[in-house]
């Protein structure tokens, strides 16, 4: 593809490590060679962050209103967050939630327009935002809601798995009552759509979890594998989707036995997320699918414990920002693809006679 991405990145919780994997992650001028990068903030903030960062004198960015006065061979910052709030690294405030909303929202709104070709967001505290009066379980419910999707999915990747959620950001307490058929079909196909016109896998193999310990060892540990997984499957198999399962999570994981799917239905987000941290913590990415834009971020939180040291890694964020480019360009293929093939007619036959 021949188009530079412009790519939006917004700065995250103020307090946590976002601004510090932001900067270290665009000091690699490959990265700008790549794509535009379009930071959501306070130049402010990113004068304070770059000081305690080792290396990071020469980051210079490039201030602007608005996406559309973009240098596309500069680092980009759409001043909207006010200089007022306070930056207190790994302290958990609500100048910081503040921050966080409003780049997001500037961000969105510049998504919305087409400013930006993709999202990448930064990590906030779910606490300090709710306290704040976010009405949302995190980024993923806020996006699903902005651009009205009706259903989508959180997809970790790496270059080891793939592994999506079913039920997303819910307590222990409620995975029960959400695991149903009509669930587990829908992500499965959800799934199976995103390896297809995201990651341009043509026949994806997909691997379904278990609920129970064992999978629920034939109804003995619990018998939503019989009454509900099981049949999900099967109807996403009567849709000519190659899913398999349902798989019991320890010995599925522990043996490897996931090598040779292209990616892996969890039923609850620590079922996913556990193995996948375990594997994949510094490479991995966060990914959205289902949504009609394309949205990455880095697989951690706002690590208030490390922020200001210097100590974060910002391994995840390039991984995050590459994925964006990547899946934009993926989805803009298969776009195409899918257009040329409707323009493909049949010629007709000769006529009789």
């Amino acid at each position: 593809m021949n188009q530079k991405m412009v790519i939006g990145i917004t700065q995250g919780d103020t307090n946590g490590i976002g601004y510090e994997v932001i900067i270290k992650a665009l000091l690699d001028s490959r990265m700008t060679e790549l794509f535009t990068p379009v930071i959501y903030g306070s130049s402010k903030f990113i004068a304070f962050y770059k000081k305690l960062i080792a290396g990071a004198e020469s980051f210079a960015v490039h201030i602007v209103n608005s996406a559309t006065d973009v240098h596309n061979k500069k680092i980009n910052l759409v001043q909207c967050v006010p200089d007022t709030l306070l930056v207190e690294p790994g302290k958990k405030s609500q100048d910081g939630a503040k921050a966080a909303l409003v780049a997001l929202q500037a961000a969105v709104a510049d998504l919305k327009s087409a400013k930006i070709h993709a999202l990448v967001t930064a990590p906030f505290s779910k606490q300090t935002v709710h306290e704040g009066g976010f009405a949302f379980p995190g980024h993923t419910e806020f996006l699903a809601n902005s651009f009205t999707a009706p259903s989508y999915i959180m997809l970790l990747c790496s270059n080891v798995m793939k592994v999506g959620i079913a039920t997303g950001h819910i307590p222990i307490s409620g995975i029960k009552a959400h695991i149903t058929q009509d669930l587990i079909v829908q992500k499965i196909k959800q799934l199976n759509d995103s390896l297809q016109s995201d990651f341009q896998i043509t026949k994806p193999k997909i691997a379904v979890l278990g609920l129970n310990p064992h999978a629920g060892d034939g109804g003995v540990l619990g018998d939503e594998e019989l009454q509900v997984i099981i049949p999900a499957i099967d109807k996403a198999v009567q849709q000519n989707i190659l899913a398999f399962g349902p798989y019991a999570a320890d010995g599925f994981f522990g043996s490897m036995a996931f090598q040779p799917f292209d990616a892996i239905l969890a039923m609850y987000h620590d079922q996913g997320l556990v193995p996948f941290k375990t594997l994949s913590f510094h490479n991995g990415y966060n990914f959205t699918a289902g949504l009609p834009i394309i949205r990455t971020s880095p697989d951690h939180g706002t690590a208030y414990d490390i922020a200001g040291t210097d100590k974060a890694s910002p391994e995840s964020m390039v991984a995050a920002l590459y994925a964006a480019c990547d899946l934009c360009a993926s989805r803009m293929q298969y776009k195409d693809l899918q257009k040329n093939r409707l323009k493909v007619t049949i010629p007709e036959g000769p006529k009789a006679g």
